[in-house]
């Protein structure tokens, strides 16, 4: 059984059906998922419908996934049947909100005893886009000062904790008063209560910022960012008049998966160094159901789990 879309569109086109068992090939992996997150945006994404310019339809959505390794392929020798595993499928293949997916074995990780498939599913692409974000796209140093734009969101919450690991000094903007305990509590130093279009920001006083909220990223991010320093857009390129106008090193990127990383991920999780916050679960019979959430506030943060076995 699977969730599939047979036609572009929302969440009305998933339905929940028969499909036919994925073969691993070569350098992949079968896994027989348990848990598989969402990502609300992805129906809208390019790569969910179409890979080099070929229609992928019918469709499997939901990327992060945990599970128990059911087959390997040829040329896989570090991964064996009966692995416990969790990963994240890259963008233009069929997701795992499904029994079974396919995935390259360099993009799936061992996941240890200490950590739910829930927990592992859920933490797979909002940790590795922040650490990817820290380190890779920014360099943030120890001192440096972040601003972080929805500082408890789903993959905001994982930069607010790795921010502070790396001992900044790390500044995050939420949209309500409540949310400024849990703020504090991932390692913000500094918090900002702010409306959506609010502009008021100490102006060029931050190392690094980063938008951890959507498109129509504002002109206040770019403004608050120091001369030479670097603004990181996780939805849409950057807008390179605004770069040009405050002389802010910009850029848009789409995280990609390692092995080494996932490692990482996994260890910091089972030693109880990184929050996993969980929002909702729904049976994969229920994909669609979970789906239309996405337009409904989150009755708690984190992500949203499909469990499928």
């Amino acid at each position: 059984m699977a969730l599939r879309a047979h036609e572009r569109g929302g969440p009305e086109q998933l339905v929940y059906e028969e499909a036919p068992r994925p073969v691993p090939g070569r350098g992949e992996v079968s896994v027989a998922v348990t848990a598989a997150a969402i990502t609300f945006a992805e129906l809208t994404w390019p790569e969910t419908w179409e890979a080099g310019g070929v229609d992928r339809r019918p469709v499997i959505p939901s990327h992060e996934f945990a599970g128990t390794v059911s087959e390997v392929g040829p040329g896989v020798t570090d991964l064996a049947v009966g692995d416990s595993v969790f990963g994240l499928v890259p963008f233009d293949r069929d997701g795992a909100a499904a029994e079974y997916v396919v995935v390259p074995a360099e993009c799936v990780s061992r996941k240890g005893p200490l950590i739910s498939d829930v927990a592992a599913a859920a933490a797979v692409l909002p940790a590795l886009t922040a650490w990817e974000a820290l380190n890779d796209q920014m360099n943030l140093a120890a001192g440096q000062r972040i601003l972080i734009r929805g500082g408890t969101g789903a993959v905001g919450a994982f930069l607010t904790q790795f921010a502070h690991t790396l001992g900044a000094d790390v500044t995050v903007t939420v949209t309500s008063p409540s949310a400024e305990p849990r703020a504090r509590s991932l390692g913000a130093d500094h918090v900002i209560v702010t409306r959506p279009d609010s502009g008021e920001r100490d102006q060029q006083a931050f190392d690094a910022a980063i938008d951890a909220v959507g498109a129509d990223v504002p002109e206040w991010m770019y403004s608050s960012v120091r001369p030479g320093g670097r603004l990181v857009l996780l939805q849409e390129p950057p807008n390179e008049v605004l770069a040009d106008k405050y002389g802010v090193n910009a850029n848009f990127f789409v995280v990609h998966t390692r092995r080494d990383r996932l490692e990482e991920l996994a260890a910091l999780i089972a030693a109880g160094q990184v929050e996993v916050a969980i929002a909702q679960t729904f049976p994969l019979s229920e994909g669609r159901a979970a789906y239309e959430r996405g337009a409904a506030p989150k009755p708690r943060p984190g992500k949203t789990v499909l469990l499928v076995q």
